[in-house]
């Protein structure tokens, strides 16, 4: 919110689709999940239309990490304030919902050469004590902001020290790990664990290499919802791996 350049004019319209999206669908979600970048610049003004337009959704319970758009000029400061007032550091936390364990991470805070994502040592211990006690049986979501896996390091499109997090989650029979960042749908499985990156409800991003760097990518107007929109992720017990898909607003 608060992006206004030729790439999308209009972002409150397009997060207002996306919405709209989220209340057809055929199953009311039960929550929402934000992989972060919810403001452009961290402006109060900013995050005040969003919460306003998310009021609007069916589900009314959203969970948020933030992205480095989000922590602009204050460490995220005003984020934890708003949207993480009950987690640990700068902002990771978990939480359980019918028997799936969710785990929220900050990779923003302290990005490395060429804008890779970071989780640092103490986020890193207190995801290993949170994992712990957990049974190998139970589903696991993790989500944050820049992916878990290496999209492409030369434009930041990866975390450094991620590693360490997916050892942690070999040992489940079901780990999904959920991204925005890059405004473009990709996954990849790697075991018993899946990575997705969601799309952006703003503006798309060119695929990796296509371009001489990252940012937001032009397209004419009448394409422009095609290559914005949500994930809908699916958990049906008895099943190995969640249900994920993905639409556009177009």
């Amino acid at each position: 919110m608060g992006f206004n350049k030729p790439a999308n004019t209009d972002v409150v319209a397009t997060l207002k689709a996306a919405v709209d999206k989220l209340n057809a669908l055929p199953t009311p979600p039960e929550f929402l999940l934000h992989t972060g970048d919810i403001s452009h610049l961290s402006r109060p003004e900013e995050f005040d239309t969003v919460d306003q337009i998310l009021k609007s959704a069916v589900a009314k319970d959203v969970f948020f990490v933030p992205g480095e758009h989000d922590v602009i000029g204050d460490d995220g400061k005003q984020y934890l304030e708003r949207y993480a007032k009950n987690s640990q550091g700068a902002g990771w936390y978990s939480f359980d919902k019918k028997g799936v364990h969710f785990v929220g991470l900050v990779n923003v805070m302290n990005l490395k050469a060429g804008g890779l994502g970071s989780l640092g040592a103490d986020q890193l211990a207190w995801i290993e004590r949170d994992l712990k006690p957990l049974s190998s049986s139970v589903p696991i979501i993790v989500f944050a902001h820049i992916p878990l896996w290496s999209v492409y390091p030369e434009w930041g499109w990866g975390t450094e020290d991620s590693a360490q997090v997916l050892t942690m989650l070999k040992r489940f029979g079901s780990a999904t790990v959920l991204n925005g960042h890059i405004h473009q749908t990709m996954q990849k499985v790697e075991g018993t664990v899946t990575f997705h990156t969601a799309a952006s409800t703003a503006f798309p991003q060119p695929q990796p290499g296509k371009a001489d760097s990252p940012g937001p990518m032009k397209v004419p107007a009448e394409q422009l919802r095609a290559l914005l929109g949500i994930t809908d992720v699916n958990f049906v017990r008895g099943q190995q791996s969640l249900a994920i898909v993905d639409s556009s607003l177009g």
